[in-house]
């Protein structure tokens, strides 16, 4: 069974281009465009992976990966986060939340397909 995505993202162009990629990579996509949509997509089915944007509409990044990380359904579930705050104490404010992995706009998709990888591989069952 492929493993699973949720792109939540408000930038339709990063959409297009990380779903392509993740689909081309074997992953199974779903997509959220707010933080309300991902909070109820994660609820519908737990995926194996969120790639999380900050500045959503509706709840931002940092309080959608506070309300997964609280939610016990969750525990096995990755984060990264993708931000245009790329200030230390933004990152550290993402990761002291619970995020796996925090990177910046604008980023290569093809990385952010390898870091899923990655962080895939290296879960912890």
């Amino acid at each position: 069974m492929a493993a699973s995505v949720i792109i939540a993202d408000d930038d339709p162009n990063i959409v297009l281009s990380l779903e392509f990629l993740m689909k081309r990579a074997g992953y199974e996509v779903r997509v959220a465009h707010d933080g309300d949509a991902v909070l109820a997509a994660v609820a519908d089915s737990v995926p194996d992976v969120v790639l999380l944007d900050v500045m959503m509409p509706k709840r931002n990044g940092y309080d959608v990966c506070d309300a997964l990380r609280a939610d016990p359904a969750c525990r096995g579930l990755r984060i990264i986060m993708l931000t245009a705050r790329g200030q230390a104490v933004e990152r550290t404010k993402g990761l002291a939340l619970g995020a796996d992995a925090y990177i910046t706009k604008p980023f290569s998709t093809r990385e952010v397909v390898e870091l899923v990888r990655q962080t895939l591989a290296g879960r912890a069952g």
